[in-house]
């Protein structure tokens, strides 16, 4: 009887193990992405991804947990298992989707070049001859390759838009090429007023999307759980919340 009744707690306490792994999500993104993703000045890994991922765990009654990776591993990471879903500020592009799948967009998205005032860029056309940071395995970096570098515009890789706006205000780049969101906020929170948007703000399909999306593998029935919490995470308004606490600068 006790081996029974030892058999029994085995087996409890195993499907209790397994309960509490089913209960953390494990998210990749890429941790220098204001005010996607960031760490603040207390070092604390914060950002509408990230509130916005923990309040779609509450909803599932599961914890978050995140992983930071460079932005060109998050893909080939989700793949390999490494992490359950990406939520890194990541558009939903044909290309994309031929990889993983994606949940219902939260952000509709737009890109856009910045540059120094003292430049007389005015559209992207006088950026011809010049140099444009971007992010590696970006979006944005295909949409310089394939539509831009033939007439003339140079595009040079970063492992983050930081150090690709860091190298910009060192002059070792003429412009950078980001997500509006992204510019605007270090627009707001770096530039001192030495810098601007070029142009208007770019919004094709083919490589922008149709918004920024969760990712995860295909096949996954952790896709429909998502884009459920995420619904009601709409319904409750703390989604409204989230959106008028980080991207106040786009009203």
């Amino acid at each position: 009887m006790k081996k029974i009744v030892a058999a029994v707690a085995l087996a409890s306490a195993a499907l209790s193990s397994v309960a509490l792994a089913q209960e953390t999500i494990r998210f990749g993104m890429e941790a220098t992405y204001p005010p996607f993703e960031f760490f603040n000045e207390k070092n604390e890994l914060t950002g509408f991804d990230v509130e916005l991922a923990n309040a779609i765990c509450a909803e599932l009654d599961a914890t978050c947990e995140f992983n930071n990776q460079p932005f060109d591993s998050l893909i080939p990471g989700l793949k390999f298992r490494r992490f359950d879903a990406v939520i890194s500020g990541m558009d939903i592009t044909p290309k994309r989707m031929e990889q993983v799948a994606f949940t219902q967009p939260y952000y509709e998205n737009s890109a856009i070049f910045v540059a120094g005032i003292n430049n007389e860029f005015k559209e992207a056309k006088d950026l011809i001859g010049k140099t444009v940071g971007v992010q590696n395995g970006s979006t944005h970096q295909a949409y310089l390759i394939d539509k831009l570098e033939k007439q003339g515009v140079k595009t040079r890789p970063y492992d983050s838009y930081q150090n690709a706006l860091l190298d910009m205000t060192n002059g070792r780049v003429d412009a950078v090429f980001a997500d509006t969101a992204v510019a605007r906020e270090w627009l707001v929170q770096q530039s001192k007023g030495q810098y601007q948007t070029v142009g208007e703000e770019v919004k094709d399909a083919n490589y922008f999307g149709i918004g920024m999306g969760i990712a995860a593998r295909k096949g996954d029935p952790l896709v429909e759980k998502l884009n459920t919490a995420l619904a009601q995470v709409k319904e409750s308004g703390i989604y409204q919340q989230l959106h008028a606490k980080y991207f106040n600068s786009e009203k």
